[in-house]
């Protein structure tokens, strides 16, 4: 499944005794010897929502928050039971989603996390204006991010132009910088109007990904913190469209975008083996 083009490996695990663990969510993830994915998602039962996702990057590393698998998610829920809303329980909290009128689903990714402990920094700072800056070898300076914790942390910069900034040399760089004890999303920002923008993101553990929904939540939060735009704006991301706000009242982060099933099939029993002493195979793939 994707959330504009942000894809994943989602295997139902509920009535199964299949383990998820890194080995495996390494092998499912490679685009070359595997199915091949941003992340993998894994279903198990939950005692406080209609389920519980787990996240997995590319690198094994388990992520405490999506946005698009939450969506994705939500859509297999909304279909399974008839209902336009769902709780998706994740190691970050109880994650809203519902279904919004134009045929987008939505959710309520919960609050932004400003204090440097929440985010977590790797100590007491302004997350407004981090003390960081890079001068690679080509692009442009990038310098002053804005940090936001949305279940994992964030770090936004600023750019006049996307295209001049060489993400995938700086992105790897600016990810496990000292500033951040469980490395960072790289967040890159290009203002296009009021209340719209260009958004690119270096994921942890992930790489450079065509959305990320945390990411657009974390860019929007930035941006009005740095009077750039309102609590509401549409993002522009490589793989589609995504409209984030900022409720003032709670402090609670929407994020509405569009889903889809790319395929869904049965894993041949060879990607299994080293799972094979934990008892049985998933029932499907999507």
């Amino acid at each position: 499944m994707h959330g504009a083009g942000n894809d994943f490996v989602v295997l139902d695990l509920r009535h199964l005794s299949l383990r998820m663990d890194e080995s495996l969510a390494r092998a499912l993830a490679d685009r070359r010897t595997g199915v091949g994915c941003d992340q993998v998602i894994s279903l198990e039962p939950s005692e406080r929502g209609d389920v519980f996702m787990r996240i997995h990057n590319p690198d094994g590393s388990e992520a405490q928050a999506c946005g698009n698998a939450t969506r994705c998610v939500a859509s297999l829920i909304f279909a399974e039971n008839g209902q336009k809303h769902a709780v998706i329980e994740t190691v970050a909290g109880l994650l809203h989603s519902q279904t919004a009128d134009d045929g987008w689903i939505q959710v309520d990714m919960g609050p932004a996390y400003l204090d440097w402990r929440e985010i977590p920094l790797a100590g007491e700072m302004d997350s407004l204006r981090l003390d960081l800056s890079l001068e690679p070898e080509h692009g442009p300076r990038l310098s002053d991010p804005c940090a936001v914790g949305m279940g994992n942390p964030h770090a936004v910069f600023f750019v006049d132009d996307m295209d001049a900034v060489d993400i995938p040399a700086v992105g790897p760089i600016l990810e496990n910088h000292a500033l951040f004890p469980e490395r960072a999303n790289i967040g890159f920002v290009q203002m296009l109007g009021a209340d719209k923008f260009r958004l690119r993101v270096w994921e942890r553990g992930a790489g450079l990904t065509l959305a990320c929904g945390s990411g657009a939540c974390a860019a929007l939060v930035a941006a009005h913190r740095r009077g750039k735009c309102g609590r509401r704006a549409r993002l522009t991301l490589d793989g589609g469209e995504l409209v984030i706000e900022w409720r003032a009242g709670d402090g609670h982060v929407l994020m509405s975008g569009p889903v889809a099933t790319a395929f869904s099939g049965v894993l041949d029993e060879s990607l299994l083996d080293t799972q094979r002493a934990h008892g049985s195979r998933p029932r499907s793939v999507a």
